[in-house]
């Protein structure tokens, strides 16, 4: 929950400290590097430990890793929304209007308020944000592999698709509650607890708001802390459901030892059985060292990765991965710079439409794999048809969209230095912030200006509004007729299409989610009953490595190519200010298309060496079986005389 909800406020934080998306995407993925590291030595001790205890103890270390992640907004100054203004009440009033100064009087705002303090405690702040991820990632290592281990190894064979399908789709309960505590939390002001004299002037809707994301950690921290009690109370064992299993594999022993007896003799049998045994690394796991375990681990890794069915599966749950990754980071900004809409209410259709569907899709893959016992073929089948109709819906993501409005002074080409091209003569008696940020927005012409100085504004009017104060700029020397023109950015001109694009996008969730349990049966079947446990920690591992940590980075990355217009603070790139939508749209659904494509292609895969191995067993079975078979056939004719005699 405290991972989903460090998402839903993405952009936020953003915003507050000044970060890139690339920034952003990297600290939303820093909590895998301490996951990674660990989830495969805790796998190995899955069979020595209380893993419903060690499970609480994780939880307990995620909520502090909570309570540290709200520790910057507390050893932060308040936050000022236009850093030229002197005083907190009046931050875009006098230092965003054009009074006819001096440069010398208007100094840039980027580098006149910075020292060596500030710096230091820019980077603190942002060390601090980057432990509590490190923290949560540590914390969060046993509930996966200890969770699925716990519930396969005490569930019955046919029960447990269900129950993990129940696992998974509760898993993700908790960012829906975190995206839906991101609606509620970013709609008030961030300095809630230290309001200025006065209030503020802006609005949710203003670019400039800033909600109080911190207040979202400290009450996920405490819904965690009291989620993990209950697992400190529960068994090392399930007796009802351990007695089950032991009743299962007697059957299942007595079963292959019947077979067995046909097979091979008994004084071969034991000795060979005895030998495997001792021979096997992953056998013997439970009763080796750390050291030791640490020696066999390549060799089981090595064995567990040349299985083609676990190679192929968990490539195509990396692209998936990647996806949801990279969705669920930067969702809930993209659709606030595409649609104009909040934060809240972006989080509000991600926590209410998405995420849900997505739980759904889990429930009903495995509640089909479960009906109709569905083994590998149909699995594989039943993935491959998922990926393919999640990729169908997301081709009209492409169209559902529209280019950005005009923006004075801004050339929507990507990877232009920044700065404010202003128009002949209008601007010409004012002495506007270079770096200010106080967006004006001229609706009869569509055309949106950084601040009001650049619009040639002289004066501020306040009209009540109901419980709100509305803020228009009057006297603007670059406006025809001279305004007035409102406060905050222009709307979107295709914010109608928001609810078509997360209909779109949940339904491909849904879709996508269908091919979870599938999946993760291949796996879990697929592999040797005692590779199992290491089969699940070296599945996490590498969708960790593969997926969860460079993925954010990556769409971060692509994000940041389609700015047009960046703040400056000490004389570092900080926050983009303007985007080109188009070329956001198209690189943003682009990168979602590709990694659903890699997964389509590798699912295909997975069902074409299942068919070769089922033709080859056949094939195997047809070359075996004839020979006995024509035998008795062509000696039947001759017993049956002699049966007649005798």
């Amino acid at each position: 929950m405290i991972s989903g909800y460090l998402k839903s406020s993405i952009s936020t934080i953003e915003k507050r400290f000044g970060l890139s998306s690339q920034t952003s995407g990297l600290l939303a993925a820093f909590n895998e590097v301490g996951n990674t590291t660990l989830i495969v030595l805790v796998s190995y001790f899955g069979s020595r430990v209380h893993r419903p205890r060690m499970i609480g103890c994780g939880a307990v270390l995620v909520a502090l890793a909570g309570l540290l992640m709200s520790l910057p907004h507390f050893i932060s100054e308040p936050y000022r929304y236009d850093h030229t203004g002197p005083e907190d009440t009046s931050q875009d009033l006098a230092a965003s209007l054009c009074l006819p100064t001096t440069p010398a009087l208007a100094p840039d705002s980027s580098n006149g308020s910075c020292s060596t303090f500030t710096e230091v405690r820019h980077v603190t702040v942002v060390g601090v944000m980057f432990v509590a991820q490190t923290l949560l990632g540590v914390g969060g290592v046993p509930i996966q592999p200890f969770g699925i281990s716990y519930i396969d190894d005490f569930a019955h064979d046919s029960n447990s698709p269900l129950y993990l399908g129940i696992l998974f789709a509760v898993t993700m309960m908790g960012p829906g509650m975190a995206y839906g505590l991101g609606s509620l939390m970013l709609r008030l002001y961030v300095d809630i607890d230290r309001m200025p004299e006065g209030g503020v002037s802006l609005t949710p809707k203003d670019p400039r708001w800033v909600g109080a994301w911190w207040l979202g950690f400290l009450i996920s921290a405490g819904m965690v802390a009291l989620a993990a009690s209950p697992y400190f109370f529960f068994p090392r064992e399930m007796p009802k459901e351990k007695h089950e299993l032991h009743f299962w594999r007697k059957a299942v022993a007595g079963a292959t030892s019947s077979v067995s007896k046909v097979e091979d003799s008994p004084s071969e049998q034991s000795p060979g059985e005895s030998s495997k045994k001792q021979d096997n690394p992953a056998q013997v796991a439970a009763d080796l060292t750390v050291i030791q375990f640490i020696k066999v681990f390549p060799r089981v890794l090595l064995r567990t990765l040349r299985h083609p069915i676990f190679l192929l599966v968990v490539l195509s749950q990396v692209c998936m991965s990647s996806m949801v990754a990279g969705m669920a980071t930067f969702l809930p900004k993209f659709l606030e710079r595409q649609f104009s809409v909040t934060a809240s209410f972006a989080n509000m259709l991600i926590g209410g439409l998405t995420i849900p569907t997505a739980i759904v899709g889990i429930v009903v893959g495995s509640s089909l794999v479960k009906r109709l016992h569905l083994g590998p073929m149909r699995c594989a089948t039943l993935c491959l048809l998922g990926s393919l109709l999640a990729l169908v819906v997301s081709l009209p993501l492409f169209f559902l969209g529209c280019s950005a409005h005009q923006i004075a002074g801004i050339t929507l080409q990507p990877g232009t230095q920044p700065g404010v091209e202003p128009f002949p003569g209008c601007m010409a008696p004012c002495s506007c912030s270079v770096d200010g940020f106080n967006p004006v927005c001229d609706p009869g012409a569509g055309v949106e200006y950084i601040t009001p100085c650049h619009a040639g504004c002289t004066a501020q009017v306040v009209q009540a509004d109901q419980d709100k104060n509305k803020v228009f700029y009057s006297n603007c020397s670059c406006v025809a007729g001279g305004g007035p023109v409102s406060a905050g950015s222009c709307d979107s001109a295709c914010s109608h299409l928001v609810l078509p694009f997360i209909l779109l996008v949940s339904l491909g969730a849904a879709l996508a989610s269908v091919t979870h349990t599938p999946a993760f049966m291949l796996i879990l079947r697929g592999v040797k009953k005692e590779d199992k446990t290491l089969a699940v920690g070296i599945q996490f591992m590498l969708l960790r490595v593969l997926a969860w940590m460079p993925s954010p980075v990556i769409h971060g990355s692509a994000i940041d190519t389609t700015c047009v217009h960046w703040a400056l603070s000490c004389g570092r790139r900080a926050v983009c200010h303007y985007y080109d939508l188009d070329l956001l749209r198209n690189r943003f659904v682009g990168l979602q298309f590709f990694f659903k494509t890699g997964s389509l292609v590798c699912f295909a895969l997975v069902l074409t060496v299942l068919r070769q191995q089922n033709k080859e067993e056949e094939t195997k079975a047809t070359a075996s079986s004839p020979g006995p078979q024509q035998q008795l056939l062509m000696s039947g004719q001759d017993k049956k005389p002699t049966d007649s005699s005798v």
